[in-house]
């Protein structure tokens, strides 16, 4: 089993970052409380206006796919979706 790393780049709606900060903070919470598998969950401000970036670790394959699959992740998603100004973009690290 190799760790696996995310980072997530997430462009925020001029004037919407408030209401996403908010509720990417009870899903970070979530991830924190009912994760095991995963070790990191940071969300983090870029110097670009409204650009965020979520770094996250994993145990592995099954608890990233365990992440997506939650009822947090899902739900949060959701109400984070009107917030952003297009979709995330992903990339998937592989621990050395």
């Amino acid at each position: 089993m190799s760790a696996i790393g995310v980072i997530a780049t997430l462009r925020v709606q001029p004037g919407k970052e408030e209401a996403f900060e908010g509720v990417f903070a009870e899903l970070a919470a979530a991830v924190h409380a009912d994760e095991p598998g995963n070790s990191y969950y940071k969300l983090f401000r870029t110097s670009e206006a409204g650009v965020y970036k979520v770094l996250e670790c994993y145990d592995g394959d099954a608890a990233v796919e365990a992440h997506r699959a939650s009822d947090h992740f899902r739900t949060l998603s959701a109400k984070l979706g009107p917030c952003l100004a297009g979709a995330p973009e992903i990339e998937r690290l592989s621990a050395v």
